[in-house]
């Protein structure tokens, strides 16, 4: 079920109505109706998988109580093992399986053995691996004896498998999630508002902005030979708003959909394109998960501690899985290579975190050092977003070359419509992420003092526009990982 379809405009106001209406004095009859309303709306993609769902629910639940039950560090230590590798079993045979036995197969023939692997013929279950690290995440926690296991099902199921952040996150943790599903939610008029206009923004970056550059990055991405390097550039660029635009979208719509039912979810976006270095993007980009590999891989392997190699070591180990959790594909590791090397002379000599507060903070506008900071550090992700959207290793490395070393500025463009249009909503779109930068999303606090009519006006031009470039309902990409 989308968020941006009919389906799903219907679907959460009658569960917004049962919630707040019907089962609002009882806190058991509120976290089953979650419950059920989340196992229906992943059941809509495809109800067989639903299965999967309610197997690694049940494994995790019941190896966290058997962690928590037993004494014997041995028995504990099984526990564990038994539920990580499993969930990590179950992703890697439905994600990386066809990867490997095809990598593998490749590899042996350049021995001059041929071989034939047998190929999973089976779609990626939707949300795979964001309801795996919920899981992780919460039976590491108890073998670290960090939190306690959780006994009501009904809760802890809420937790791995709520609706808004079912199929593509933020990636929760049980000590910020479960704490709020245990807990009676009163109705707050203020943070369902603020909710609304969260889902408005989110929504309108899908729709308006994501899926009007999709247009023009699909064409230019899926005929990369045919156009001028100026041309590729642009499709790179208008990829890179793509996908910040969907992604952040999606987390937007889902974070102000928890705040409906009284639930705050994680942070997962700061307006990571104003990031004056790398370091400070992926402080600001997709902050769950980041955060996720930060705690739960890159600082058990010693994170900044020890010796340089030790460091280089560890920064190549989180973006390499971190490409390898985006699909099951040598672009992702080539995009995770990257990145890994931008960052890493920072991490090298201690400039990682020179960039905490938001750029121009207080101020109208950049001085022209963080302007050329901010400019510098898109330009390299732009670059590396060429790996994640290309088909193969031979069509990124086609459409950089072609790019940077044949560019031509023919007086027609090729394209089939003029990209004007979509240009000028980026530029929009930009200008309003810029305004409200210093909030927790773009229009937070947008035009909030002003009159109530001007307020109105601006959000029924949201809608309108909404309305006037929704056509197809279109995927989330992050929905294929």
């Amino acid at each position: 079920m989308l968020f941006n379809s009919i389906n799903y405009a219907l679907f959460l106001p009658l569960v917004f109505i049962l919630y707040w209406f019907f089962a609002n004095k009882n806190l058991g009859l509120q976290n089953l109706l979650l419950l059920v309303s989340s196992y229906c709306f992943y059941a809509f993609w495809d109800w067989r998988f639903l299965f999967l769902l309610i197997f690694s629910t049940l494994l995790d639940y019941y190896s966290g109580i058997k962690m928590s039950e037993t004494k014997s560090r041995t028995t504990k230590r099984v526990w564990f093992w038994l539920s990580v590798l499993i969930n990590l079993g179950f992703l890697g045979i439905f994600k990386y399986y066809n990867f490997f036995a095809t990598s593998f197969a490749e590899a042996i023939s350049h021995f001059g053995l041929k071989l034939n692997p047998w190929s999973l013929k089976v779609i990626l279950p939707v949300g795979i691996s964001f309801y795996t690290f919920h899981g992780l995440s919460y039976v590491i926690d108890i073998y670290q004896d960090r939190i306690k296991a959780e006994r009501n099902f009904t809760d802890y199921a809420v937790f791995v498998s709520f609706f808004p952040l079912l199929v593509a996150g933020p990636i929760e943790r049980a000590t910020h999630l479960l704490p709020q599903i245990k807990v009676k939610r009163n109705f707050d008029y203020i943070k369902a508002v603020d909710g609304l206009r969260q889902i408005l923004w989110g929504l309108l970056k899908k729709v308006v902005v994501a899926d009007q550059c999709a247009e023009y990055a699909n064409q230019i991405f899926n005929n990369s030979d045919k156009y001028s390097g100026r041309i590729l550039i642009l499709g790179a660029i208008l990829f890179a708003f793509q996908i910040y635009a969907d992604f952040s979208g999606y987390s937007d719509i889902a974070i102000g959909t928890a705040k409906l039912f009284g639930i705050d979810l994680l942070r997962n976006f700061a307006f990571p394109y104003f990031s004056r270095d790398i370091a400070e993007f992926w402080r600001r980009w997709h902050i769950s998960l980041s955060s996720w590999f930060r705690d739960y891989l890159y600082i058990p392997l010693g994170g900044s501690k020890g010796g340089n190699w030790k460091k280089i070591r560890n920064i190549f180990v989180i973006f390499i899985v971190s490409g390898f959790w985006h699909g099951a594909n040598w672009t992702f590791i080539i995009w995770g290579l990257l990145n890994a090397l931008y960052i890493l002379p920072s991490v090298i000599f201690n400039t990682n975190r020179n960039n905490l507060e938001i750029v121009a903070k207080g101020r109208i506008l950049p001085n022209l050092r963080e302007l050329m900071s901010i400019a510098i550090t898109f330009c390299l992700t732009t670059l590396a977003w060429i790996f994640f959207r290309a088909q193969d290793l031979g069509q990124a490395v086609r459409y950089i070359s072609r790019m940077v070393f044949f560019t031509r500025f023919p007086r027609t463009t090729g394209l089939a419509t003029s990209p004007n249009n979509v240009i000028l909503i980026v530029l929009i779109f930009v200008l309003i992420e810029w305004s409200g930068r210093e909030n927790k999303y773009a229009i937070e606090k947008l035009a909030i003092t002003y009159p109530r009519y001007v307020r109105y006006a601006f959000y029924f031009t949201l809608i309108v526009a909404i309305f006037i470039y929704s056509g197809k309902e279109q995927q989330f990409i992050y929905f294929q990982f």
